[in-house]
């Protein structure tokens, strides 16, 4: 176990963060976290709300479980109403959306399949619908698919990885657009994978490569609309995507098996969180196109 100490005026606390897992393994995309071992931590336990996002409305992908999870409990601390998209996870999608609403916030689940530009138009119309504006927008879902060699990705997976990371990512924006005013932000989760590469995870390193991308041309083209545009690039976190991709030997040693993280540990959802705060409230409001790297301690990545 791994301790992480925070500092509250002289008391000194610590939490215990696992260093290794079970072997597991699931076999749907993108993967329930109700069945995880150990489940995700998704809420800071030392958090301080400060109201940073009092009276914004947040939209998130992949808000069910994992990191979009944690950015929705975060968000709604800080005093943002949350709506989210899930695909097909039905218990954790119910799971968050009551958590939210236990904090007293707002919140809407949205069953939406965001391949298809249609269901990203629908997310948003029914977004406004419930809020009547839209301040956030978080594009944080994704799937992955390890594959030994480029030989192994079929026509069928490339097209599906990139439909769903970034076509997706494209048709939220394109349906959110018309509703952000001055001052909203846009925020791209990429991944350290764009900047490392990942053998195994070539289409969906090449997916996060292209959503670093779009985060600095957009970032270009809706400064004049006063609309930031950043993103934020994990390293390795203990979300649903792992078991649903990996094999339990790979499971039992993620994010400790590499020399590529200096903490020598994944990290947890609500350590990711903060950054998603910082971008999307009053105190980035001097940064845009840019990415936020919470990934163990890795360096290269800019």
């Amino acid at each position: 176990m791994y301790p992480v100490y925070e500092y509250l005026g002289t008391e000194q606390k610590c939490e215990d963060i696992p260093l290794a897992f079970p072997p597991q393994h699931q076999d749907v995309q993108p993967g329930i976290e109700a069945v995880m071992t150990p489940r995700p931590i998704s809420e800071n336990p030392y958090r301080q709300e400060g109201g940073k996002l009092a009276r914004r409305v947040a939209l998130i992908t992949g808000g069910d479980s994992g990191i979009g999870r944690a950015v929705a409990y975060a968000f709604a601390a800080e005093g943002a109403d949350i709506a989210f998209v899930f695909l097909n996870e039905q218990q954790d999608a119910k799971e968050t959306r009551e958590h939210v609403e236990a904090m007293g916030r707002r919140c809407l689940a949205l069953q939406c399949d965001l391949r298809k530009e249609s269901e990203a138009q629908k997310a948003v119309r029914q977004a406004i619908g419930a809020f009547g504006r839209l301040d956030v927008l978080v594009n944080n879902h994704a799937v992955q698919f390890v594959q030994k060699s480029i030989l192994d990705i079929s026509e069928q997976q490339l097209e599906n990885t990139f439909r769903t990371n970034v076509f997706g990512f494209f048709f939220m924006i394109k349906a959110a657009l018309p509703y952000l005013r001055r001052g909203a932000s846009i925020i791209n989760t990429t991944s350290v994978t764009a900047y490392q590469g990942e053998p195994t995870l070539i289409d969906y390193s090449a997916t996060k490569g292209a959503i670093l991308a779009l985060t600095r041309s957009l970032s270009l083209s809706l400064e004049s609309a006063g609309i930031r545009v950043n993103g934020v690039a994990p390293g390795p976190i203990w979300t649903p995507l792992i078991p649903a991709s990996f094999s339990p030997k790979q499971v039992e040693t993620f994010g400790t098996g590499t020399s590529k993280v200096p903490m020598k540990r994944a990290g947890q959802p609500y350590e990711v969180a903060g950054s998603y705060v910082f971008l999307a409230s009053d105190d980035s409001s001097y940064m845009s196109g840019q990415v936020l790297h919470p990934n163990g301690g890795t360096v290269g990545c800019s």
